[in-house]
C-alpha cells in the first residue's frame, strides 16, 4: 500500500461518526487504506467502526497510551510507503493526499509534510494547532504560519507557497514510515502535547526537511477555541517543552535559554495567578519539578541526538523572543516576526 491513514481514537465515537467519511470518501482505495488504532476506549467506538465502517483496518490497543506511543504502537504495524497521522476531529478535502504524495516521492530527502491546516468552524481562519506551518523561536515556544500565541489569522492566500518549516502539526502529518520508525517515532513519556514538534525537531537536526504545502488543504476543529487551558493540558505543554528542549538544544544554548525559560515560566504561572485561575498555575510550578525529576532520565535520549545532529544552525528556529516581539512590540502576525 502506498499510505496508510492512521487515526487514532479514545471514546470519540461521535467524531468518528462525523469525520471518518470524509476520510473514507476522499482517500482512494487503490492507493490508500485508513487505519483506527483504538487507545483502549470504553464508549461505543469500536461497535460504531465495526457496524458502520467495515472497511477501515481496526488496530484494538489494550488501554489508554496516549498519543504519541498510541501512534508509535499503532505504527509499528504499519508497513506502507507513508502514513499519515490524522486526528479525528479533522475534515479532509478532495485529493487532499495527491500533494503530499507527489512531494514526499519526488524530494527523498523530505521525512515529513503538512498541509493547510483551516479551522473546522470558522472556515477562512487557520487553525490553532499547525495552520500553514510550524516554526519556534530561540527560547523554544512554538508559532505557525498563520497563528502566533492566540493570534489567528484569516487566510487570504499569504501562505499558499509551499516552505520548509521545523515543524509540522500532529493533527494531519504526512510522514515516510521507515523513517518514523528508524528515528524512534514519538516520545511515549510525553503522552500528549508538543511530541510532533519534538518528533519533527530532532528529524531536522539529523538532515531531513520538514515542508507545508498548501495544494492540500483540510479543516480541524481542535481545542484552542477555549479562552484557558484545562490546568492537565497546561502541565503537559509546560513540562513537555521543557523535556524537548533538553533532548535537542546544542550544549552551547542550554543554560542560556534555561535561564531565561525558568524565570518567563513563572511570570505565565504569575499571570495565571492573578487573572483566577490559581490550577493553571500550580500546574506550571510542576511541570518545572517534574522536568527537573525526569531530566536524569532523559540524559540518555540527549546523547543521542547530538551525536545523531548534522545540521547545527536550523533556520526555522528563529532568533528572537517571540513574547518580547508579541506582547511589546505588537507583531502578532507571522510575516512581522523575520528571521
Amino acid at each position: 500500500m502506498k499510505i496508510s491513514v492512521v487515526i487514532l481514537n479514545w471514546n470519540g465515537a461521535k467524531l468518528l461518526d462525523q469525520f471518518l467519511p470524509s476520510v473514507i470518501e476522499n482517500s482512494p482505495a487503490e492507493i490508500a487504506e485508513i487505519v483506527v488504532a483504538d487507545n483502549g476506549s470504553s464508549d461505543n467506538s469500536v461497535a460504531l467502526l465495526q457496524e458502520k465502517f467495515p472497511t477501515v483496518k481496526l488496530i484494538l490497543l489494550d488501554k489508554n497510551y496516549g498519543f504519541a506511543e498510541g501512534y508509535n504502537r499503532a505504527i509499528q504495524l504499519i508497513d506502507s510507503e507513508y502514513t499519515v497521522l490524522l486526528n479525528s476531529d479533522v475534515e479532509v478535502t478532495r485529493n487532499w493526499l495527491d500533494r503530499p504524495i507527489e512531494i514526499l516521492d519526488n524530494e527523498m530527502n523530505i521525512a515529513a509534510v503538512q498541509p493547510k491546516i483551516l479551522a473546522e468552524r470558522n472556515r477562512t481562519y487557520f487553525e490553532y494547532a499547525g495552520a500553514a506551518g510550524g516554526f519556534m523561536d530561540k527560547y523554544g515556544y512554538p508559532f505557525c504560519r498563520g497563528r502566533i500565541l492566540n493570534t489567528v489569522e484569516k487566510d487570504s492566500g499569504q501562505y499558499d507557497n509551499q516552505i520548509d518549516v521545523l515543524w509540522a502539526s500532529g493533527a494531519c502529518l504526512f510522514v515516510r514510515t521507515d523513517i518514523y520508525k528508524r528515528e524512534g517515532g514519538l516520545d511515549g513519556g510525553f503522552f500528549a502535547h508538543q511530541e510532533e514538534i519534538d518528533l519533527c525537531w530532532r528529524l531536522r537536526s539529523r538532515g531531513y526537511r520538514i515542508v507545508c504545502t498548501s495544494q492540500s488543504a483540510v479543516y480541524h476543529v481542535g481545542g484552542a477555541t477555549l479562552q484557558v487551558e484545562s490546568p492537565h493540558k497546561t502541565f503537559l505543554n509546560f513540562r513537555n517543552n521543557l523535556l524537548m528542549l533538553y533532548k535537542n538544544l546544542p550544549d552551547k544554548d542550554l543554560k542560556p535559554v534555561f535561564r531565561v525559560r525558568y524565570g518567563l515560566d513563572m511570570v505565565a504561572a504569575l499571570k495565571f495567578f492573578l487573572t483566577g485561575h490559581p490550577k493553571n498555575a500550580r500546574m506550571i510550578v510542576r511541570a518545572i519539578r517534574e522536568y527537573r525529576r525526569l531530566k536524569p532520565e532523559y540524559q540518555a535520549k540527549r546523547k543521542e541526538n547530538l551525536e545523531k545532529r548534522t545540521v547545527s544552525n536550523i533556520p526555522e528556529i528563529i532568533r528572537k523572543n517571540l513574547l518580547f516581539n508579541y506582547y511589546f512590540l505588537g507583531k502578532r502576525r507571522f510575516s512581522e516576526m523575520g528571521g
